[in-house]
């Protein structure tokens, strides 16, 4: 961890300290906000204690991290535009981190402080698209150039279906358990069971229910929420210190071998199906011809990518072997090359058995660039873990009390809690980021008015003008800084 500071300056440093600094306050900030929402169900129905329930959700949210993977990490990284990726240079990439972290951390203490929950992930993404969005006003490129389009898209439709398929199944869930359990244990309120059998807790399996699904909850979101963190320390090091970070330099030889060897069947694949590819890659080009040193990635150059990118890796066991520039320059092909194959993956005329060879193919080509030092996770996992412990009040306040006219009964909490950890636990394998806070509140919803007991719309009228200006909000917001900070580099 300490080798990251190796070579900079003492400004560099230092700023290089706080930017990560400043993903991990997000992240902290990120536990006590968005992780609120998996313990609000356990918590009000007096399934765990409040301080039990936080610090095991702590602990599940750290061991989600871990065990996660990197799909969403990468996913929201990939949300910059190639052209953006491959120029960011020192200071161009410290201006872009801290306005997009400002505006998340500021836009996510601000919901947490008057108890809305909001998603840190529309907050992430919003601060993301600023960025982008400032970078093609300010270079004068399209604005369909200057964001990742299709990424976006993508992403946002997650975003947009996720509450709805949350508010959907958990009310089919709660409607299959008064179906299947007939008895009234379950669909109790805490207060009416208190009131009428004079017992604090839920039925014995009613609690390891939804004990269960609440730790669930907190698994996923640290595989889906805490990857983010991990996706901008990641950027982080990239843009400060590419020498180091660039390409993972632990890479062994096999695995460079594999990374060589993945381009070159892409070459072997582009050819043979010529006449499917819609002229996404010029087969004009001249065997063994090479890139400039500076170029702008061109998918129609992708054969001529290839050959540079056999040229660079012949012969190299390592790649500390290489030294920064050449560095440089293997990511920035190997961007190219992955670029190219996810846009002919996406061809109808590309079967689907060969679009299988597509993605094995780019799972090697990537395997040395889209990657996490073990001590990012740890740190990232800390960090988020550590926020869930803190400042939990106020949001689960708002999911148990405020969202339905009446409280939350045992299966309610049950049913929105299962549900919240299927879904977004499907769009952690997926590589797909979705919002914790809106699945959640939305199928808490879904089960109010599944049980009939109706909504308090000036909650819901809160929650969804949340979800309507964290977008636009988080936008201007990052995309002013950023236009700002580059004034003055």
């Amino acid at each position: 961890m300490i080798d990251m500071f190796t070579g900079l300056s003492f400004a560099m440093g230092l700023s290089l300290f706080f930017a990560v600094l400043f993903v991990l306050a997000y992240e902290f900030i990120n536990g006590f906000h968005d992780t609120a929402n998996a313990v609000a169900t356990v918590i009000y129905t007096k399934a765990m204690s409040p301080h039990m329930a936080v610090v095991a959700s702590g602990i599940f949210n750290f061991l989600g991290v871990i065990l996660g993977g990197l799909g969403v990490a990468y996913a929201i990284v990939h949300l910059l535009p190639v052209d953006m990726l491959l120029n960011i240079t020192s200071v161009h990439g410290m201006v872009l981190v801290f306005s997009l972290l400002t505006a998340a951390i500021v836009w996510n203490l601000g919901t947490w402080y008057f108890g809305i929950p909001a998603s840190s992930s529309h907050t992430l993404i919003g601060s993301l698209l600023g960025v982008c969005l400032a970078n093609a006003l300010i270079t004068d490129i399209p604005i369909s150039e200057g964001v990742n389009v299709k990424k976006a898209i993508d992403i946002m439709l997650s975003l947009l279906i996720s509450p709805l398929v949350g508010f959907g199944v958990a009310a089919l869930v709660l409607l299959l358990l008064k179906k299947i359990f007939t008895g009234p244990k379950i669909h109790k309120t805490p207060q009416e069971r208190e009131q009428i059998d004079g017992k604090k807790h839920p039925p014995f399996w009613t609690r390891v229910t939804l004990v269960a699904s609440a730790m669930g909850v907190s698994f996923v979101h640290g595989s889906n929420d805490g990857q983010k963190g991990i996706g901008l320390i990641m950027l982080v090091l990239i843009g400060l210190t590419p020498a180091q970070f660039v390409l993972n330099l632990d890479s062994s030889t096999y695995q460079i071998e594999r990374t060589r060897d993945a381009a070159t069947h892409l070459r072997n694949f582009y050819n043979a199906n010529e006449n499917n590819l819609n002229g996404l890659v010029d087969f004009t080009k001249k065997e063994g011809e090479v890139v400039a040193d500076s170029f702008k990635c061109n998918g129609k150059e992708s054969l001529v990518v290839i050959n540079t990118l056999e040229s660079q890796l012949k012969g190299v066991n390592h790649y500390s072997d290489l030294n920064l520039e050449q560095r440089r320059s293997v990511r920035r092909l190997l961007l190219c090359i992955d670029d190219t194959a996810k846009k002919v993956s996406k061809l109808d005329t590309i079967s689907d058995k060969k679009k299988g060879d597509l993605k094995n193919l780019r799972k090697d080509l990537t395997a040395t660039t889209e990657y996490a030092p073990m001590w990012v996770i740890i740190t990232v996992a800390l960090a988020l873990g550590l926020g869930t412990m803190m400042g939990w009040k106020r949001i689960v306040y708002t999911v148990g009390e405020k969202i339905g006219k009446s409280g939350m009964t045992y299966s309610q909490g049950m049913s929105a809690q299962i549900t919240a950890a299927t879904a977004i636990g499907v769009a952690s394998v997926t590589g797909m980021p979705v919002s914790t806070t809106h699945v959640l509140s939305s199928a808490v919803a879904g089960t109010m008015v599944a049980n009939r007991t109706g909504l308090q719309f000036s909650t819901v009228r809160t929650i969804l003008l949340a979800w309507l200006f964290t977008l636009p909000a988080t936008i201007l917001l990052s995309g002013g800084l950023f236009y700002i900070g580059t004034l003055f580099i």
